[in-house]
């Protein structure tokens, strides 16, 4: 009966995680800014560790865990370069959106 509530639970977690990141890529794809959709870019590569996470958990995987550091460390480093790229170029009018009366 335990058993049977804890992988519910897990199931449950992982289709949540997986509409939050949805909903991530959603903004990373309507932005309006750069920063905005660093933060989005971020938020994705937290819940694809936490979805990577709660499958190893579910199916007792360690090699799941090795995907989920490297997971961690490709997104820290993807919005490091987001980051230093902002940094780096900020005569670059990416900050604002173009308007429709510029056509």
């Amino acid at each position: 009966m335990s058993n049977d509530l804890f992988e519910l639970s897990l199931v449950v977690l992982m289709t949540l995680l997986t509409f939050s990141l949805l909903l991530c890529f959603g903004r990373l794809l309507r932005g309006p800014k750069l920063p905005d959709r660093t933060v989005a870019f971020d938020l994705i590569s937290i819940h694809a560790v936490g979805i990577f996470l709660l499958f190893a958990v579910n199916s007792h995987s360690y090699v799941l865990l090795e995907g989920a550091i490297i997971t961690a460390v490709l997104g820290f480093l993807g919005t490091m370069m987001f980051a230093r790229a902002l940094e780096r170029y900020p005569h670059v009018r990416w900050l604002e959106r173009p308007s429709e009366d510029e056509d």
